[in-house]
């Protein structure tokens, strides 16, 4: 497993922009895909945004409408999503995941998570 460490999030204006970061340990980590989800308060953690391994290969959520960009840096164990033209539902906890699993919108295919970073957008 890696070790992973969220950082980049706050408190920003409806239409603003945030570049989260994910930190992870390890020597293992170019062999991980990774993931972005998100809780809001009284919901369910959601998908995001997910990388393959080698980074050729990405997917997101409907939701993002081509507003989020997950992109990786293998050789500085670094994991990154670009958040633009942010709205307030986008208001919530995020978490970087690590996993080797294919059913890659599912949380549960993902054995490592940090411990999150909050995003508030404002109206």
């Amino acid at each position: 497993q890696v070790q992973l460490v969220e950082s980049g999030g706050g408190l920003v204006q409806a239409g603003g922009s945030l570049r989260l970061s994910c930190a992870a340990s390890g020597r293992t980590f170019g062999s991980y895909a990774m993931a972005w989800f998100r809780q809001a308060p009284g919901k369910e953690r959601e998908f995001v945004a997910h990388i393959s391994w080698r980074g050729f290969g990405t997917y997101y959520a409907d939701f993002t409408t081509g507003r989020f960009t997950i992109s990786r840096a293998n050789g500085k164990n670094m994991v990154y999503l670009q958040m633009n033209s942010l709205k307030p539902e986008d208001t919530a906890v995020y978490y970087c995941a690590a996993g080797r699993g294919t059913n890659y919108r599912e949380a549960a295919d993902y054995g490592s998570w940090g411990q999150g970073t909050q995003v508030t957008v404002s109206s």
